[in-house]
């Protein structure tokens, strides 16, 4: 497939039509007007993302989260915290990635503003001489035809005053012809002149449109494949952030296993462990009634076996 050029395309069968550069002006005011919209879509993402990662650190940092827990629940929440600092800082981070991304937009748009604009300044001077000597060669022409006329009246009025007698009449009439056959001859090498010189300024004119098209078409290619690498890159920076706000819980995660909730209440056991087991208090505590029978029982028997032996 032949790739289509600018300077193949955009003309015009009018000499002073610009239809075909204006269509190409719009071409690249549009592209312009979209890297700025890129370029501002950028800047309020930096600051959305400024704003989420800042909000976060404030809460990781001002905002009690379980002060109270002990061991490996108080480590994970420690953990925990840490890891909501990473994302704010990642957060942060991307925000100034996408402000220099955006600045770097900016600078792209302002380099080829002022390269078009030199461009600009010369076919906008070719196109306002142009118009200006085609209205000098239509005024010329204009001029000729009246010429022309007026020696074609001179000559039917010498050819009606053949059977005139007065000779000063007669020749007044072709003192008359005369000037106008020299007008004639003067405005028509004046129409021609100009016709030469708006030829040249065509010329000229065809020779800074090829120009501008080509200038105008390598900028284009340029600025696409710079927006498109930009965009390419913001996707890839996105995609970044993704994979490091997972792998931040995937630390809580493991920080956190279920299988270690068992020895951290065997430790808080250990911790508050005050007095018997709960099972020997009740033993203990049923085993008094038996022991007082057990006291009463044996001070009875003894209280016998004395009265006993003193009566034998």
């Amino acid at each position: 497939m032949t790739r289509s050029l600018f300077k193949g395309n955009f003309w015009s069968a009018d000499i002073l039509s610009t239809i075909g550069y204006d269509n190409i002006m719009q071409h690249l005011n549009n592209g312009r007007k979209n890297c700025k919209e890129f370029e501002d879509f950028l800047k309020e993402r930096a600051a959305i993302e400024e704003r989420y990662g800042k909000d976060l650190l404030n809460l990781s940092r001002k905002k009690p989260c379980g002060q109270s827990e002990i061991n490996t629940l108080k480590r994970a929440l420690e953990v925990f915290k840490q890891q909501v600092d990473n994302v704010a800082q990642c957060h942060i981070q991307l925000a100034q990635s996408l402000r220099e991304e955006a600045r770097k937009m900016e600078e792209f748009r302002e380099k080829q503003k002022l390269q078009r604009k030199k461009t600009e300044l010369v076919m906008d001077a070719i196109h306002k001489q142009k118009s200006l000597q085609f209205k000098k060669t239509m005024d010329a022409k204009k001029n000729y035809e009246q010429k022309c006329r007026d020696k074609d009246e001179a000559e039917q009025a010498v050819s009606r005053s053949a059977n005139l007698v007065n000779p000063k009449q007669q020749e007044k009439l072709f003192v008359k012809l005369a000037t106008s056959k020299t007008a004639v001859e003067d405005s028509d090498k004046a129409y021609m002149l100009h016709i030469s010189t708006l030829d040249k300024i065509r010329e000229e004119w065809q020779s800074e449109h090829i120009k501008a098209c080509e200038a105008f078409e390598a900028q284009e290619c340029e600025r696409i494949n710079f927006f498109r690498n930009a965009l390419w890159l913001h996707v890839n920076q996105l995609s970044q952030q993704c994979v490091t706000s997972d792998e931040h819980p995937s630390c809580m995660r493991i920080s956190t296993p279920p299988r270690r909730m068992q020895s951290q209440q065997e430790r808080l056991q250990g911790l508050t462990w005050q007095g018997e087991d709960p099972s020997q208090f009740l033993k203990a505590h049923q085993m008094i009634p038996i022991t007082l029978w057990l006291m009463t029982t044996v001070c009875s028997i003894s209280k016998i076996n004395g009265t006993r032996a003193f009566s034998g």
